[in-house]
């Protein structure tokens, strides 16, 4: 992680994502990790070939990677919200 955080200058960090792709049987399998420094998150996708199509592996990585990146998504913005509302004022009644 590299984080600038000096008075008065832009704040900017680095965050590291890993895909890592197994493929067997006409099945792919991807593991998604994101290392934000303050938060790791993981998200795991499948992908299966119609047994009528070509043999064409990057097309399974295509669509298990981006399924395992899409539910990285959901769950960053979940973390968001969650941080969000930890974070809100007390209100006082």
């Amino acid at each position: 992680m590299t984080e600038n955080t000096a008075p008065g200058q832009p704040h900017t960090k680095q965050w590291t994502l890993r895909l890592d792709l197994f493929e067997e049987n006409d099945t792919t399998k991807v593991h998604a990790v994101l290392d934000t420094g303050d938060n790791r998150l993981e998200s795991r996708a499948v992908s299966h070939r119609n047994p009528h199509d070509r043999q064409v592996p990057e097309i399974g990585d295509e669509y298990a990677a981006g399924r395992a990146l899409i539910e990285l998504g959901r769950r960053l913005i979940g973390s968001g919200r969650a941080d969000a509302a930890a974070n809100e004022p007390a209100l006082h009644g």
